[in-house]
């Protein structure tokens, strides 16, 4: 299908918005650059140089990227308010009195879209629910970018965001994912990377395939490819600089076509049995509940606490 000049439709962005209720502001989403300030479309120029209120996670960088594209140079700065997770609640609910006294609002992240691993999630499922009109403004995505970026498979992936920092719930949601057959991306900082790819090359097989995305957009970009394993030695020494997007590859399609839910893995692999043998060749309980962990996707909790029961109980030795 070919397009001509007349079919595009050219009304400026804006025009096409719902109807908005009466009295009431619009809030808009708007995605920014997560590097290159280069990356920013012309519709959230326009938005960010009109509304009245910028909701920004950070204030500064709102403030940079407002004044490195001279938005707003005659016209004066909008009221900016912080928004960010810890503040998130209240400011939710003062955002929603700005919007039913009839000025609009931005919200933007410190980088990328808003609501993905960084707040407004709460606010949009407010302003929904209040009724007030709620409008995207499309812009970059790290897990996108990095996604395409790695060469992997992307008609099927699954957007998991920061890995738990709790040991026991990291090992239990790796644990969870062995069978999934979409991409997996993952947000992790720098510093936790090694330790993210030695448990997920513990829960998903050595020789999975993935790729460690840094520095998007910015200079210093990179993207490098690798099994599991073999990224988790290159960073054994020192961690990688930048912000970091892990990009894994999904279960192979055999072990997907018959990938059980969480309490059928469980019970393929026979915890009792499993737990008995290992506490018999020597192995302690909590070794046990994370060796296990991997391999069922359950809590870890719970499968410690079965061992010590089955320990306790167990016959005496010869």
């Amino acid at each position: 299908m070919s397009l001509r000049a007349s079919d595009v439709d050219d009304v400026p962005a804006g025009e096409h918005a719902a109807p908005r209720p009466a009295g009431s502001g619009r809030l808009y989403v708007v995605g920014t650059p997560i590097g290159n300030l280069e990356d920013i479309t012309l519709r959230a120029l326009r938005v960010l140089g009109s509304v009245p209120v910028l909701a920004a996670e950070d204030t500064r960088a709102a403030q940079h990227l407002l004044m490195h594209h001279r938005v707003r140079a005659g016209s004066g700065p909008p009221e900016i308010y912080s928004f960010f997770s810890g503040n998130e609640a209240a400011r939710t609910e003062q955002l929603l009195q700005v919007l039913h006294s009839g000025r609009d609002v931005a919200l933007i992240s410190e980088a990328g879209l808003p609501g993905i691993s960084d707040p407004g999630q709460r606010l949009v499922a407010a302003a929904r629910e209040r009724g007030v009109p709620v409008e995207v403004v499309p812009g970059p995505s790290a897990s996108l970018t990095a996604l395409i970026g790695s060469g992997l498979r992307t008609e099927r992936f699954l957007f998991v965001g920061f890995p738990p920092r709790a040991e026991g719930d990291r090992l239990a949601l790796f644990g969870s994912l062995r069978h999934e057959p979409g991409t997996l991306i993952f947000y992790e900082s720098p510093e936790r990377v090694h330790r993210t790819l030695g448990d997920l090359a513990a829960a998903l097989g050595p020789q999975r395939p993935a790729c460690l995305a840094r520095e998007l957009t910015k200079l210093y970009e990179e993207h490098v490819t690798g099994t599991l394993a073999e990224l988790h030695a290159r960073y054994a020494a020192a961690p990688p600089r930048g912000e970091v997007t892990l990009v894994v590859a999904g279960a192979a399609t055999e072990s997907a076509t018959t990938a059980p839910s969480a309490d059928a893995a469980a019970a393929l692999v026979d915890l009792e049995t499993e737990i008995r043998r290992r506490l018999a060749a020597g192995q302690g309980p909590k070794e046990i509940a994370t060796a296990l962990t991997l391999l069922s996707g359950q809590p870890r909790r719970k499968l410690y606490q079965l061992a010590l029961l089955l320990k306790e109980h167990a016959p005496p030795g010869p």
